[in-house]
């Protein structure tokens, strides 16, 4: 019998932020505002976003035995996360280069997973009765696909709800979307998933009734400043943004979104009101810096909720 945990498969980097209004061409240096060293990686960063949500959660992953490794254990020990399936590789721990704009918050993305690369199907076995006791289990792309198919199915053979954040965003077989209870891209890559443009709800509907096409049950797509658009065979619905302050970055409001999705659906919401939930919990992370380090808690995703009817 589950006790609500949510057990997420991904990785660990640590993520260097730049501050810069404008991108270097190749061979092109620029000076930028500020920088920031903080941990991040989606997995690892969704494990937090549900752990602070008050869901237990367990995390697994695969560090090197460097000083990143060591900031991933102080990352999870202080959020309480469950690290007996984290692993560890001689391979050195991961790392981002993230560029914010300073006005927008927007940001571009390079990820270069480090030992969570070679994460495998025999260390997902070994997480096996852990996942199997899950109310949910949460996986992405930045780990080997193999890896990513393995364990979703190893989730579903045993009835655990899957979530599979999309990004980033790859071409998949249909046994995979097979294997999705949800499927959470956000709006560029939904785009590259359905092979269409995603720039209006209308877009977003068509989109995903693609990816449901395909074999995934539910599609929430995450579309920014505009919210999410969820749908399924029963309901296409958009779910408005949340304000919650000014955008200070929008680095880890996917990861912010994907962890509270998982808690509200273990907790047994429906979709549309988890999604909801989930668009609370991505709109506080944006008003701050980092990306593990901006995930809100569970008293603040509520305030905010109840601010807002």
């Amino acid at each position: 019998m589950s006790d609500g945990r949510i057990t997420v498969l991904g990785i660990f980097v640590a993520d260097l932020a730049f501050r810069t209004r404008a991108l270097p061409a190749w061979g092109q240096t620029l000076l930028g505002a500020e920088y920031r060293l903080g941990p991040g990686g989606k997995g690892s960063n969704q494990a937090v976003a549900a752990a602070r949500l008050g869901a237990p959660v367990s995390l697994v992953a695969k560090v090197g035995r460097d000083a990143f490794g060591a900031l991933a254990r102080e990352t999870w020990l202080a959020d309480g996360i469950d690290t007996r399936c984290c692993f560890e590789a001689d391979e050195p721990s991961g790392a981002a280069a993230i560029a914010v704009h300073p006005a927008t918050g927007e940001n571009a993305i390079v990820v270069v997973p480090g030992a969570s690369a070679l994460l495998t199907e025999a260390e997902v076995d070994r997480a096996a009765e852990l996942i199997a006791g899950s109310a949910a289990f949460v996986a992405q792309l930045e780990v080997p696909l193999r890896v990513v198919e393995h364990a979703l199915a190893l989730a579903r053979r045993r009835g655990v709800l899957t979530i599979l954040n999309a990004a980033p965003a790859r071409p998949l077989p249909r046994r995979v979307y097979a294997l999705c209870d949800v499927l959470t891209p956000n709006e560029v890559e939904a785009a590259a998933l359905a092979g269409r443009p995603v720039r209006s709800l209308a877009d977003a509907d068509r989109a995903a009734a693609l990816l449901l096409a395909r074999g995934a049950r539910n599609v929430v797509i995450t579309l920014g400043r505009r919210g999410a658009f969820a749908k399924n065979a029963a309901l296409a619905r958009h779910v408005p943004a949340f304000h919650a302050g000014p955008a200070v970055e929008t680095t880890g409001a996917g990861d912010a979104f994907t962890g509270a999705l998982a808690v509200a659906l273990a907790e047994g919401r429906d979709l549309v009101a988890a999604t909801r939930f989930a668009c609370a919990a991505g709109a506080i992370s944006v008003t701050r810096h980092g990306t593990s380090r901006s995930m809100p808690t569970r008293a603040e995703v509520d305030a905010l909720l109840a601010r807002h009817g």
